[in-house]
This record gives C-alpha cells, sequence and structure tokens, in this order.
C-alpha cells in the first residue's frame, strides 16, 4: 500500500512539473531516501507510465499513463455529449440505448438508458460485451481498424446457432456495414432479442463509440425478420447528432 501512495505521488509530482525531474528532485520534493525514490522510478518506467531521458537521465510521465488518461477523457466526454440524445433515442424508438467503446477486443457500455416502460430491468454500465456478436460490436469492428486488430484471428465464441463464427463470414458483413453505415444482430448474442447500431464519429471522421438500440425480435424487425426501417432512420440519427456535437464535420 505504501508503495502504491508512493508512485502516485511521484506521478502527480511529475504531472505538475512543466520539465523532467531527476531522481534526486524527486527524492528531496517527497521526502524520500533517493534508492527508494530510483527503484519506484524503475517499476513506474518498466509499465510504461513514466520515461527516462537518455541524455539527462530525468523523468517524465510516460505514454502509456497519458494514453489512459485520453481514453477516461474520451469516454467521459462522449458520455456526457450523448446522454441528451440517447434519452431521446430511448423515447422514440421505446427501446433501450446503449452506448459502448472498445476495451481489450470487447465492447464497453459506457451509457445505458432503460426502456421506457415499467419492464424490470438491469443497469448495463461498465458490462462488456462480445463486439462479434452484438450490433454495437460489429459497428465498432466495422469501422475502426483499431478495434478489428484487437479481436485479431482468435476464436469466436458461438452465443446462440445464429452467432457469426467465421472470420470470413464476419469480414463479410463488416464489409457490408461498412456500405450502409450501420449493423444489425438478430439473435446472435441472445436468443430472441435483436438490436442495431450505428457508428459515433469524433474530430476527423474518427470512429470513437457506437450507439444503439436493443429489444425483443418482434419489436425490432419486421415480420420477414428484417431490422425495422423506422427503428434504423432513429439510431443513425441519434449517432449523426452525437456525432456532429464530438466535432464530427462529415456529419
Amino acid at each position: 500500500m505504501q508503495s502504491i501512495q508512493r508512485g502516485a505521488a511521484i506521478l502527480r509530482l511529475l504531472a505538475r512539473s512543466s520539465g523532467r525531474l531527476g531522481v534526486g528532485e524527486i527524492a528531496s520534493s517527497l521526502g524520500l531516501p533517493r534508492g527508494t525514490a530510483h527503484g519506484l522510478l524503475r517499476t513506474l518506467q518498466l509499465v510504461g507510465f513514466v520515461e527516462q531521458d537518455g541524455a539527462t537521465g530525468k523523468y517524465q510521465l510516460g505514454a502509456a499513463l497519458l494514453h489512459l488518461g485520453t481514453s477516461y477523457l474520451d469516454v467521459n466526454e462522449l458520455r456526457s455529449r450523448a446522454i441528451n440524445w440517447a434519452d431521446a433515442l430511448a423515447a422514440r424508438s421505446c427501446e433501450s440505448v446503449k452506448i459502448g467503446t472498445v476495451l481489450d477486443g470487447q465492447v464497453l457500455v459506457v451509457h445505458h438508458v432503460f426502456r421506457p416502460d415499467d419492464t424490470l430491468q438491469t443497469l448495463d454500465v461498465g458490462s462488456l460485451l462480445p463486439m462479434h456478436a452484438t450490433a454495437l460490436g460489429k459497428v465498432l469492428l466495422a469501422f475502426d481498424a483499431g478495434a478489428s486488430a484487437a479481436l485479431g484471428n482468435g476464436h469466436l465464441e458461438a452465443f446462440t446457432r445464429r452467432t457469426i463464427v467465421v472470420p470470413r463470414e464476419l469480414a463479410s458483413s463488416l464489409a457490408r456495414i461498412r456500405e450502409i453505415g450501420w449493423a444489425a444482430q438478430v439473435e446472435e448474442m441472445t436468443v430472441g432479442e435483436a438490436g442495431i447500431a450505428a457508428p459515433i464519429r469524433g474530430h476527423g471522421g474518427l470512429v470513437v463509440g457506437a450507439i444503439g438500440i436493443s429489444g425483443a425480435v418482434e419489436r425490432i424487425c419486421d415480420v420477414k425478420g428484417q431490422p425495422n426501417t423506422a427503428l434504423v432512420t432513429f439510431v443513425r440519427d441519434a449517432a449523426r447528432a452525437v456525432s456532429r456535437d464530438l466535432g464530427a464535420s462529415r456529419w
């Protein structure tokens, strides 16, 4: 516990500094023995939280820590900008709405609006969903090369008999999603459930997340089992609105 507290103190000190700091400066600032400060810095360097300048031997915050901070801000900005539009989508579609981003090859649900009725529902914020078996995940795979790389060529788990588990078939499905601009899943994750999702873009058109609805197949799909066109329009309109708020010029 003491090592964690001291490591956190070093990171805060480096964050406040206008330049790089040497071991001695860090040790004296925090009242630590020089050897202790050096050991903590070596550990933080190993995990990428600090970097050492080869010429001066001084330390600064590392790229891994900066990436974590940026991801945190991105998720929170996405959620804050999307809240009103997600509420409106739930009201228009009368279905549950989720917003997701990529995390370690899965979909992290960062916002969830319940279906506007009196049924018992469970909050899914913070849950992780499979990318290949959900509309949110397939959108992220189709439009985010990083997400696709994170999934890799590993085993695709079958959740139902309709789950796409053949990489070639998934690739074909993703190509179609890129062409039409939205994704759907019908009983690929859960029997009796379907979903529709569209990409959320930020500055420069970069996909930063996805927004979608999910619910019973008979409500999401028409009599032929195809996604209801009105619901597709609602989802795409919401995705465009959030994207505009995030600065996506193409929308």
